[in-house]
């Protein structure tokens, strides 16, 4: 008669006092280790698992951290991947935030000791960036700044008909207007608009005009749209501001994305507010970013939709960090020279087919992402492996996403910093020895 099974099955309390399980428990919390190690238990009783391996196997399932939220390698070629978290963190923004944790004189002036102005440094460090702001302000990102903008300038949008984009996941900007009580003046068509279309739209009920940036599409043919700079003087003398939407959060015009609007050139054009995201080209943390007029920025910061929408210490210290600190990951991605792609995947490849694998260096073509540049492939160099890789890689220690091209798993360099090109190889051979 076979003994049963659960005689050999560990303790509870036994394997929660294990010095390495006391220290997981310290640092993720009781409640997660202990739910792993009756997971892992119940292995035991199936068989699966050896009694004296349940703490190995218990540290090895359980997370980095006690958030849900695992580290992944963007091996997409799509910089700003908005389901891997758009723009990754500079190590100084990361070290800001880290310092921003606890208790900081977000809104408290030292020398006095009352209340002061929120967010102070970096709001300078954004006005120092965009020097044809005078104000600026920070929600949690471009939606809200958009959301802010429609109700604290009241009346009518007026917005061209080609502007009014859907966006990642069905979201759509005349949906969201409309939301906040705004009314739209549509003008022009589909793929034209004039000047005279916007000017003669405008009436004693107008709130601003609104231009949009398409972002994710581009319409070409028998087309016209309207420049700010062409916008900005016919709307002169009106009284009526100037709104626009730039997107990616370009500061000033980049060599790299020549066709790209920008924070700068947008208001020097006569935008008298421009809203931009923080966490895609900018490289910094979500955020909606409001700048121009020193009033309009006023009326929107002192409007109670303002208050619900602001963002905590911790984005404005990595706001701060990204725009005074060292070139942020997504910056330097953008200005990666092809040669040196090159030489990476070259490297890598021969490091993996040393190990038997199937494995080559190729040219790719790599992308912004986030709605900016759609028609603007980078030139890069990827890794190729076989197409069942995809899956497992995913799936392992250290996800590694890429992507499947004509049968092969490409690995796009041009989305993964340089420093990790070991655990980049390091997450391909532990797929090797489980899955091949």
């Amino acid at each position: 008669m076979s003994a049963d099974p659960r005689r050999a099955v560990p303790r509870t309390d036994t394997l929660l006092a294990d010095p390495a399980l006391a220290d997981a428990a310290a640092r993720l919390g009781r409640d997660l280790v202990r739910t792993a190690v009756r997971a892992a238990q119940q292995r035991v009783r199936d068989g699966d698992l050896a009694p004296g391996g349940v703490v190995a196997d218990v540290l090895a399932r359980l997370p980095g951290t006690a958030a849900g939220l695992r580290p992944v390698l963007n091996a997409t070629g799509v910089l700003v991947h908005t389901n891997l978290g758009r723009a990754p963190l500079s190590p100084a923004a990361v070290e800001a935030v880290v310092a921003a944790s606890g208790t900081t004189d977000v809104e408290l002036d030292l020398a006095t000791g009352r209340r002061g102005p929120r967010g102070e440094a970096a709001l300078s460090a954004l006005l120092d960036a965009v020097p044809a702001a005078q104000a600026a302000i920070v929600v949690n990102n471009c939606a809200a700044a958009l959301a802010l903008v429609a109700t604290a300038l009241g009346g009518e949008l007026v917005i061209a008909r080609g502007e009014l984009v859907e966006i990642g996941d069905g979201f759509r900007i005349p949906e969201l207007l409309e939301a906040t009580g705004t009314r739209l003046r549509e003008v022009g068509t589909t793929n034209r608009v004039a000047l005279g279309d916007y000017t003669g739209a405008l009436g004693p009920g107008t709130g601003a005009v609104l231009k949009v940036h398409p972002s994710n599409f581009v319409v070409r043919g028998f087309t016209r749209s309207v420049a700010v700079a062409e916008l900005a003087a016919g709307l002169a003398g009106t009284g009526v501001p100037l709104v626009a939407d730039v997107g990616s959060g370009l500061l000033r015009p980049h060599p790299v994305l020549p066709d790209e609007p920008d924070l700068q050139t947008t208001l020097a054009d006569g935008a008298d507010l421009v809203l931009a995201s923080g966490d895609k080209l900018l490289g910094g943390p979500q955020a909606g970013l409001v700048l121009g007029r020193a009033d309009l920025v006023q009326r929107l910061r002192r409007h109670p939709l303002y208050r619900a929408l602001r963002v905590d210490k911790t984005t404005l210290a990595a706001l701060e960090a990204t725009l005074r600190g060292p070139l942020p990951p997504v910056q330097a991605m953008l200005a990666a020279e092809v040669a040196d792609l090159r030489v990476r995947a070259g490297a890598l490849a021969a490091r993996l087919a040393a190990a038997g694998l199937d494995a080559r260096a190729v040219d790719s073509a790599a992308r912004v992402g986030g709605g900016g540049a759609p028609e603007h492939p980078l030139p890069s160099a990827a890794v190729s492996l076989p197409e069942p890789f995809a899956g497992p890689l995913r799936l392992g220690a250290r996800p590694v996403v890429g992507y499947v091209a004509d049968g092969r798993t490409l690995l796009d360099l041009r989305s993964v910093p340089p420093s990790s090109d070991d655990d980049l190889a390091a997450a391909v051979l532990e797929v090797a020895r489980r899955w091949t």
